[in-house]
């Protein structure tokens, strides 16, 4: 390992995530106990624990997840990443339960490849619903470890021995005791519980569930926090791309004398890859610019109109991913049947932060800075890149500017290695916006075709549901529907590339990828079919649910909301949607404003209801849902991007509209607790209902049905013509 120095956040300001390697770690712990699993001799995690199918998974030995030092502080190593979404304040309430610790006590490093255990990324909201079990085990297994040496030290049995913000005391006398620091004092010790204790019930808790202000708050608002593109290393040089001007695009001439004129300038061409290096990043810039490249490019048949009817054509063969009952019995009972289409178009994920990375490769080892959320998959990417050992690669993350699914991609970090390695020096690449809106995966453009039907009490006695290239997730239906048939065809991973099948480009996870396009689809038609009944939107599902968790979100909403039943189009610009999202139940109320001159839409307030089981932290899952709902206006009513043939239109936010704060609603947010039900994410589940609610909204509102998104206020125009 390398004794290189490198940027150190300070362990005694809590939050604080460190960036150092793993013998300067260990220096600047010291002594303690060391609770560590063993793969070989040596300390902490160096190989990754296998599952069942062979891939890397969670180890199963309590010890790759936290230390005690020997001034009793915590140390939590995670392989999770922070980009906003709150895991360095959420983890650690979930291990100082479990240990007995104050959230104070507990440091927190994340996504470091040479301390943290293995993980496969942070998305799908899974930190908090498939880590932190992982996490709360062992720190309760370390709290009776703890208590075990207690015994001893004291002579003491076990069972008169409690521990409570990191002391073990006697329950009859407790001015008997040891501290955590005391027992770990110049000590390391390797002991494990006999029996894998229960963890805390929801009563027991006294941190879990209490609001806690978020640990990189200040930093990020001083600016003092560090992302990729903050880091600085020695003799470093800015590394910039030649983009094509399309995907499929075939170089035909390429003339770099212009650019090589530039002072300091180097330009390399590895491959495909063409680049300049220089050690300021305008001048850099300045040199691509003077590049001429000739290109083939590859003829343009699709476009942003009628990518729909290409996509219907080439998705493949469905498969069944929920069924009951017989559709034709279903039909004969419905005393109605109402078919439609609901498309969607490709949204970006437009992170404020590009894509960026600063790899450093020196004596066939390197260190990369990332802004990604899997830093496991970038050590082995750039490891391949290289043809070196991925242990000779390490992974340091910095904070992430987000990243919505769209940074488990690490093309920049590879760009970057190639280029270190071949100038012998550190080489930072930095995606422009426009390289960002051109590399980086889409939402698939999506189709779902529904065809449904009502008996004359307004029930829904058949559901027969097809989504293309979306996928699978939130399609399956929780209402109660006798005859029903929910099929896939292609997933929003597959397609890639173009040709006569797919996608023009690349495409990938959006925030909560695919449960936006069904939650569109399946409550919009609902809604269709309540209008059609004569029945209030809220009484219509209610009367069509038996899950009463979901009956009761939505009554919470309604609550909080004011909802009083009426039939739409009631002209007061009411809508609703709900949805379960991987175990996270919400339902969503919207009031919209429609200016009927323009086709502008203003929503004026959101209630959004979400039932999480118990919420970690309240407060973080309050930022969160309003963070989705800010982040789903955009989806539901300008984000789209435009092209023609493989060539992307939009490259900045002249074209790209995002949400702006002139938008914002009133945002009202209701926490159901249910302390029965496992505890589950909350970073991606409020924005999937985000584009149903308001275009139910719009049709309370006009009697204007829209069965696309984004609803631009072209859209909007266009229906109200339509009447």
């Amino acid at each position: 390992m390398s004794d290189q120095k490198y940027p150190v956040g300070p362990l005694a300001e809590v939050g604080a995530p460190l960036i150092l390697g793993r013998r300067g770690f260990l220096k600047l712990m010291g002594g303690g106990i060391f609770i560590f699993f063993s793969a070989g001799d040596e300390l902490f995690l160096q190989e990754p624990a296998r599952s069942q199918a062979g891939r890397p998974g969670l180890p199963t030995d309590f010890n790759a997840f936290l230390r005690i030092g020997e001034d009793g502080r915590v140390t939590l190593f995670t392989g999770k990443i922070e980009m906003g979404q709150g895991p360095m304040t959420a983890l650690p309430l979930m291990l100082a339960e479990e240990l007995e610790v104050t959230p104070d006590m507990v440091d927190i490093i994340l996504g470091d490849t040479d301390l943290c255990p293995y993980d496969m990324g942070t998305f799908g909201s899974q930190t908090i619903r498939s880590f932190g079990p992982a996490l709360r085990s062992a720190a309760a297994e370390a709290r009776i470890v703890l208590l075990e040496l207690a015994s001893e030290k004291l002579n003491l049995p076990p069972e008169r021995l409690q521990a409570k913000d990191g002391v073990i005391f006697d329950k009859s006398h407790p001015q008997t005791r040891v501290t955590y620091a005391q027992l770990a004092q110049g000590k390391t010790i390797e002991r494990h519980a006999a029996q894998k204790p229960a963890l805390k019930t929801p009563a027991e808790f006294k941190v879990m569930g209490k609001p806690a202000a978020r640990r990189d708050a200040r930093d990020k608002v001083t600016g003092k926090a560090q992302y990729a593109g903050d880091i600085r290393l020695p003799g470093m040089l800015y590394g910039k791309i030649l983009r094509p001007p399309a995907h499929g695009s075939k170089l035909k001439n390429l003339d770099t004398s212009a650019a090589e004129t530039v002072s300091g300038v180097q330009v390399i061409r590895d491959g495909d890859m063409i680049a300049v290096l220089h050690e300021y990043p305008d001048a850099a810039e300045a040199a691509l610019a003077k590049i001429k490249a000739d290109y083939d490019l590859p003829e343009a048949v699709l476009n942003d109109t009628n990518i729909f009817d290409h996509l219907s054509k080439v998705a493949p063969p469905g498969r069944a991913v929920a069924q009951g009952g017989n559709l034709d019995e279903g039909a004969k009972m419905a005393a109605f049947t109402i078919e439609r289409s609901y498309l969607n178009s490709y949204v970006a994920h437009a992170t404020i932060e590009t894509h960026t990375a600063l790899v450093e490769f020196k004596d066939n080892k390197a260190t990369v800075w990332a802004s990604t959320q899997a830093p496991f998959r970038v050590k082995d990417e750039v490891a391949q890149a290289l043809g070196i050992p991925a242990q000779n690669v390490h992974v340091i993350m910095p904070f992430v500017g987000a990243g919505f699914g769209g940074k488990t991609r690490n093309t920049q970090a590879v760009q970057a290695a190639r280029l270190a390695k071949i100038a012998g020096k550190p080489v930072q690449v930095a995606w422009s916006r426009a390289d960002e809106f051109f590399y980086d995966t889409f939402r698939p453009a999506a189709v779902v075709n529904i065809k449904s039907g009502v008996s004359n009490s307004g029930q829904i006695v058949f559901w027969d549901y097809e989504v293309l290239w979306a996928g699978e997730r939130s399609s399956q239906q929780f209402y109660s529907i006798p005859h029903h048939r929910t099929v896939v065809r292609g997933e929003w991973g597959g397609g890639r590339g173009g040709g006569e099948s797919g996608h023009p480009f690349d495409v990938g996870a959006w925030r909560a990828p695919a449960s936006n396009t069904n939650t569109f689809a399946r409550e919009s038609h609902i809604d269709i079919m309540a209008a059609k009944a004569g029945i209030d939107p809220l009484e219509f599902r209610l009367m069509n649910l038996n899950d009463e968790r979901m009956k009761r979100i939505l009554k919470a909403a309604a609550g909080k909301f004011g909802w009083t039943a009426a039939k739409a189009p009631s002209r007061r610009g009411f809508g609703l949607a709900c949805a379960d999202y991987l175990g996270t139940y919400l339902a969503t109320m919207a009031e919209v404003e429609v200016n009927k001159e323009t086709g502008a839409v203003q929503v004026k307030r959101v209630v959004c209801a979400q039932d999480m089981g118990v919420a970690v932290n309240p407060d973080g899952a309050t930022l969160q849902i309003e963070g989705c709902i800010t982040m789903g206006l955009g989806y539901a009513l300008t984000e789209e991007v435009h092209f023609r043939g493989r060539e992307v239109k939009d490259l900045n936010f002249d074209t790209y509209q995002l949400p702006r704060f002139s938008w914002l609603p009133k945002i009202d947010t209701v926490l159901v607790n249910s302390p029965e039900v496992p505890i589950s994410g909350g970073g991606e589940p409020p924005i999937i209902t985000m584009g149903a609610v308001v275009a139910n909204a719009i049709f309370d509102a006009t009697g204007v049905r829209l069965l696309q998104l984004p609803m631009t206020p072209e859209r909007v125009k266009e229906g109200l013509k339509r009447g």
